[in-house]
Order: C-alpha cells, then sequence, then structure tokens
C-alpha cells in the first residue's frame, strides 16, 4: 500500500515527507480556486510524489464545470484528475447522470490522465446507482487503512480525517502508480 494525503486551501501547510502522492483541490462549481493550489503542487513535486487534482462538483452547468477543473487545474502529464462527488454547503448534490457526464467530459478534454471518482461509502452505497468511477473509485470510509467496507474494486481509500485526510492506494509501489497514472 502507498501512502498520501489530499489537502484543500485549509492545509496550507503541509508536509509531504515519507508519502507517495498528494491529491489537491483545485476547483470547485464555476467560481471557485484553491489558493493554495500552486504551493501546494510544489511541495507534492519536491517530494517526487505522483500529484493529482480534484474538483467539488455542484448540480447544474457540468459541461462547464468540467471546462473550469480542466483549465485551472493546470494538470501535467502523468497527474491524476478526481470529481469530489459529495453533499456541498448547500444539502444537495449533483445527479448521479452528472457526475457521471463531468467523469466523461474531463476524459474528454484530457485523454492521457486517469480520471477518478471520490465519494464517500454512503454515497457508493445509498446514492449511486450506476457505479461508474471513470479509471477508478478513491472511496472515503473512516476504518483500517485499506480496508473499505465496499464490495467494489477500489485504487484509493481515504481512511481518516485527523489530523487531514490520510489516503492509501492499492498499488505495490510508487513506480507502479506512476505507470498506471502516466498510461
Amino acid at each position: 500500500m502507498l501512502h498520501g494525503v489530499d489537502v484543500s486551501s485549509h492545509q496550507a501547510n503541509y508536509s509531504a515527507d515519507g508519502l507517495d502522492f498528494v491529491l489537491i483541490k483545485a476547483t470547485e462549481g464555476r467560481s471557485y480556486i484553491n489558493p493554495r493550489r500552486s504551493s501546494q503542487e510544489a511541495r507534492a513535486r519536491e517530494a517526487e510524489c505522483v500529484v493529482g487534482f480534484y474538483h467539488f462538483l455542484w448540480p447544474g452547468n457540468i459541461a462547464a464545470q468540467a471546462a473550469y477543473f480542466v483549465e485551472h487545474s493546470e494538470a501535467a502529464d502523468g497527474d491524476l484528475l478526481a470529481v469530489d462527488w459529495e453533499t456541498n454547503s448547500s444539502g444537495t448534490w449533483a445527479s448521479n447522470a452528472q457526475k457521471d457526464q463531468f467523469i466523461r467530459e474531463v476524459k474528454r478534454l484530457c485523454p492521457g490522465h486517469r480520471v477518478l471518482l471520490y465519494c464517500n461509502r454512503d454515497f457508493w452505497l445509498n446514492h449511486d446507482t450506476t457505479s461508474y468511477a471513470g479509471d477508478g473509485l478513491w472511496i472515503a470510509d473512516y476504518v483500517t487503512a485499506g480496508k473499505p467496507r465496499i464490495q467494489a474494486d477500489w485504487l484509493f481509500h481515504q481512511h481518516t480525517d485527523r489530523p487531514l485526510d490520510k489516503n492509501v492506494a492499492d498499488f505495490p509501489d510508487r513506480d507502479a502508480l506512476r505507470t498506471w497514472a502516466g498510461a
């Protein structure tokens, strides 16, 4: 198992020491850009981590959100891309069809990148009806690392949010993840 974190603007100073990957919030909706994205990315790259970016999805304007994410994530070759599908601050969430549309649109706009679905266990079990996760599922379930309570295949598991979002990835080593991400 590989170890990594995911960070948003709330984690201005995180340590990438000993990590294999870092997933960074880039955008949300069609109006938010993480103001710390560049410095968080630089810290991950200095530590030679595999880097990824994610977009917090809101209902509506899916093609525009995908374009906004692609433009502002500034992903380099081999970087991972992901959609964060969960309840937003208004208490709503994008539909299954919108989640699927977003993943497909990002894959269309960035055919050389792996595109992941991030969601929590409740969304996967009780909201998802298509089981479409693009190139892989990134599941949040705060249990033992690498043992999320789902039957589906997963690639990344967010297992805690204390003191920050910690994740494991189901790859034998960093080179295997880097090769998969760049395929």
